[in-house]
């Protein structure tokens, strides 16, 4: 079935590596009119019309120049500006604000955008050394960051998470159940899927089995790959799987999880098109992981 996260990640662009300290074509495709930047004030972008602003060098505000590569001819560069700039006026918008219509394809762009804001959240919250506490300079368009005193460098990081749909019972059988997850923080009738960080050493079957044992007390066997999302959000690459679950009593974790609940899928089915559960929106890997297990789409969301 067709995999709706994977549609922010269509038609990704070069990203042109070799090109990052390359001064003189930097400065080439800065001085050619036909050049695309992104104004990125802080974390935030402006959309204009339901699209994403794209301006040409000359237009572009003072701020650091961070390449994003090209695509179809044309030399992409994101300028990344102080937060000062949102407050002069206009609408901005997070990544969270445009996961929709990015998902939807009304705004076109998402590899360019994830790519912009990923590297834009990694400049605003990595300040200084952390080995001797130094200045940080920019280099490589914006892809490293150099200690003035002590020169290491700093590069952006993904942090790996798993994200998996936990299935007991026989495979495709009317009683085959689903394992499905809320937070106390979330609003009544939320679930989703359960979800957490790869820690060091560990393999990502092993993250799997290991956050669904701490989170739900269900004991997982085979893990399976499913696909993963990048999720910037901040600096995350969600890879999702599915899991077969060894044991079904449930006790849940009441610091992470508030609840945990078994699903067959004429009960999920019924349980969403009356409202009582709402599902993830369909932007998002574990509206997917869901959808797959299920077998079709599925009414409701976030």
């Amino acid at each position: 079935m067709t995999q709706p996260h994977l549609r922010i990640v269509e038609n990704p662009h070069d990203r042109a590596a070799v090109r990052r300290k390359d001064e003189g074509w930097l400065a080439d495709r800065w001085a050619d009119p036909t050049t695309r930047v992104l104004v990125v004030a802080g974390t935030r972008v402006q959309p204009r019309d339901g699209a994403l602003d794209w301006v040409s060098p000359a237009a572009a505000p003072e701020g650091l120049r961070v390449l994003l590569g090209e695509r179809d001819g044309t030399a992409w560069f994101a300028v990344v500006a102080g937060v000062e700039l949102a407050r002069e006026g206009g609408e901005w918008a997070g990544l969270r604000d445009l996961l929709m219509p990015l998902s939807d394809g009304s705004l076109e762009g998402g590899p360019l955008l994830l790519h912009a804001l990923g590297l834009a959240e990694w400049l605003f919250v990595t300040r200084f050394c952390p080995r001797c506490g130094g200045a940080l300079e920019p280099r490589a368009a914006g892809h490293e960051l150099v200690c003035t005193q002590c020169g290491r460098s700093q590069f952006p990081r993904t942090d790996p998470a798993v994200i998996m749909i936990v299935a007991a019972g026989e495979p495709g059988a009317d009683d085959e159940r689903c394992l499905l997850g809320r937070q106390a923080v979330w609003p009544a009738g939320r679930f989703s899927t359960l979800a957490g960080f790869c820690e060091p050493g560990e393999t990502l079957e092993d993250a799997v089995r290991r956050e669904v044992a701490e989170e739900t007390g269900v004991l997982v066997g085979d893990v399976e790959y499913f696909g993963n999302q990048p999720w910037p959000l901040p600096a995350s690459l969600m890879l999702g799987f599915v899991g077969r679950a060894v044991s079904t009593d449930i006790e849940v974790d009441r610091d992470e999880i508030e609840e945990a609940r078994w699903f067959t899928r004429a009960e999920l089915r019924a349980e969403a098109e009356a409202g009582r559960v709402r599902l993830p929106q369909g932007v998002s890997i574990s509206r997917s992981l869901i959808e797959h297990w299920y077998g079709g789409p599925l009414p409701g969301q976030w």
